[in-house]
């Protein structure tokens, strides 16, 4: 599924440069800052920041790094308004994307995202009709502690829609609303996710020619590497 792409994401921001590092910092400020904007500066009560600063610690972003994102989200720290945006568009070999943006320039963000769809023959459109929210969780095979049915009763009824194996790791899916509850589950069980967030997941996903999986995997690096996208979310099965 799409899913294998988010895992080789993950495999890359761990094995990142530091000057690779930097911007992955740069990008999880950003996520921090607006979701203490939008729900407050008390991880205990704002579970999006919370997950966030999960996120930011899983990089090892330093403490006060975090603190000055924080910081910068409640007003303490002066620096232009982040405001998150979402493209939607048709990339390479007509796969469908959509790109979620954290930035301080609409304009450049939006000049900066049509130029790299453009740039690989596709272009900005309604794809978000093939897309549905939903909460994922990635864990490692080896933290996976899901042993018997009865562990995997007890993680269905928590919240999981849905338990993928791949071989990357474990795939679990939830319904948005239940994501908070699925991740207290998974702590007690002592069970660390590598990714733990709501994401547009593909109702139809696509395979594609090794040709064009090369194509793609090209403009999925062009996206990481724009210091205004935060995340994207494909049809495609990479």
């Amino acid at each position: 599924m799409s899913g294998h792409s988010k895992w080789s994401t993950i495999k890359r921001k761990k094995g990142a440069t530091d000057a690779k590092r930097g911007a992955i910092f740069t990008k999880l400020g950003k996520l921090i800052a607006v979701a203490v904007k939008e729900k407050g500066g008390d991880p205990d009560t704002n579970f999006t920041l919370r997950m966030a600063i999960d996120k930011a610690r899983a990089a090892n972003m330093p403490k006060d790094t975090i603190e000055r994102a924080i910081k910068r989200g409640t007003g303490e720290l002066e620096g232009d308004q982040i405001v998150e945006l979402i493209y939607e568009g048709i990339g390479p070999a007509n796969s469908q994307f959509i790109v979620k943006a954290l930035t301080d320039n609409k304009n450049r963000s939006a000049a900066s995202i049509r130029h790299t769809f453009t740039k690989y023959g596709g272009s900005l459109g309604s794809v978000m009709w093939n897309f549905e929210q939903k909460g994922v969780f990635r864990i490692a095979n080896d933290e996976f502690k899901i042993i018997n049915d009865e562990d995997e009763l007890e993680l269905i009824e928590a919240g999981a829609d849905d338990i993928i194996r791949l071989e990357e790791g474990v795939t679990l899916f939830t319904k948005p609303e239940y994501l908070q509850k699925v991740k207290k589950y998974l702590e007690e069980k002592d069970i660390t996710a590598e990714s733990a967030e709501i994401e547009y997941v593909a109702k139809d996903e696509v395979d594609v020619s090794d040709e064009d999986k090369e194509k793609i995997e090209k403009f999925i690096e062009e996206l990481e590497d724009n210091e205004d996208v935060a995340d994207y979310y494909t049809n495609v099965n990479i």
